[in-house]
């Protein structure tokens, strides 16, 4: 049997859903907090359920942060969701400035706490259910997505990369935020993949499929 994709188990609330969507697709697809198995994994999936602050200190103590880091260092294929997503950049402002992983420069900032469409309805905040997106640019993983498709979210907060050309979607919630990022072989997104029906079994075929050609 081949290696699996190994879907770090941090105790967030999303992962057995994105193993059991991932298996519905044939992909060898493991939970563990092993650094031996992390290490010489052939893919990486970080899912991400809750407040960021929470993940972060979850994966600290378990002593992940740097063996994940490394690996997207490495540029294994690597899948990250929702606070996943938001673990990869310089920080959050969700409870206080905490630290995230640093891989892309940026903040993760709060929805406005009251704030409207352009036909002046009210949004509410969580973000919750589903909205369109927007791609940017030619990225694989959405090879077989087409711009304006419907995904899910769940979330308050969302990143702003200060580097331009690593989005690879956007989304309209009042205004235009990035819901998803790619670089090399990462890919990372706002929305949850394993909650978006045929679109996200879609993306989740295509990271599949990276992992893959990688070999």
């Amino acid at each position: 049997m081949s290696r699996p994709v190994v879907i770090i188990d941090y105790d967030s609330g999303n992962l057995r859903s994105v193993q059991k969507a991932m298996e519905s697709l044939g992909v060898p697809a493991v939970l563990t907090r092993d650094k031996g198995m992390i290490h010489d994994a052939r893919a990486v999936v970080l899912p991400g359920q809750g407040a960021f602050r929470d993940c972060a200190t979850k994966l600290d103590s378990y002593g992940l942060t740097d063996v994940v880091r490394e690996k997207i260092i490495e540029d294994v294929p690597f899948l990250g969701i929702c606070v996943g997503f938001q673990l990869l950049f310089d920080y959050s402002e969700e409870h206080g400035r905490t630290p995230g992983f640093g891989i892309f420069k940026g903040g993760v900032v709060r929805f406005p706490h009251e704030f409207t469409d352009t036909n002046g309805e009210r949004l509410k905040v969580p973000h919750m259910g589903w909205n369109r997106i927007k791609k940017v640019g030619d990225v694989d993983v959405l090879a077989d997505v087409n711009d304006g498709d419907f995904v899910y979210f769940v979330h308050s907060y969302y990143p702003v990369p200060e580097e331009s050309d690593v989005t690879a979607t956007t989304t309209d919630y009042g205004f235009e935020f990035v819901s998803s990022v790619a670089k090399g072989n990462l890919y990372a997104c706002q929305f949850h993949p394993e909650k978006s029906q045929r679109v996200g079994l879609k993306i989740l075929k295509a990271f599949w499929k990276k992992v893959e050609d990688y070999e």
